[in-house]
């Protein structure tokens, strides 16, 4: 019984450190004991999208599929949003959904820009600043790498 009280309280613990410092998961292990803890996305349901097909006879607007040399600048802009994770990047809350945001359009800081799926995990990747939506670097469905740039706000 003592370990009951004793997983709870941890459980506890970790979850006002989820609070605390705003992640989204913490995973702890020790002497063979494991405790996950994660909470959903604040204030907004959210349905893992089906990675949708566009036609390859569609071309995307210039604006938001740079040359790659375009691209690297983009890069180093100081206002690019980076992925900090590894994961599928979905541009709308579902499939068929509007976009959480479009290029030209005017965001709040910590307004969400698009979400990041990682272990079936929808993360809401969030605007570091208020500005104009500059570039979007990714396309709907498009995997993504840890800190590769995602869109430009300026």
């Amino acid at each position: 019984m003592a370990e009951d009280k004793f997983d709870r309280d941890m459980i506890r613990e970790l979850a006002e450190l989820l609070h605390e410092t705003d992640l989204n998961e913490i995973e702890l292990e020790s002497d063979g004991f494991r405790i996950r803890v994660s909470r959903g996305l604040s204030g907004m349901a959210v349905a893992a999208p089906a990675p949708v097909s566009t036609p390859a006879t569609a071309p995307a607007p210039a604006a938001q599929q740079p040359t790659e040399e375009a691209g690297d600048d983009y890069a180093r802009h100081p206002g690019v949003v980076r992925s900090p994770m590894v994961g599928t990047a979905y541009r709308a809350p579902a499939p068929g959904a509007q976009p959480f945001v479009e290029v030209g359009d005017t965001v709040k800081e910590g307004q969400t820009l698009l979400i990041v799926e990682a272990m079936k995990t929808m993360n809401q990747i969030p605007s570091p600043c208020s500005g104009v939506v500059k570039a979007i670097l990714v396309e709907d469905g498009q995997p993504v790498e840890f800190d590769e740039p995602l869109m430009v706000i300026e």
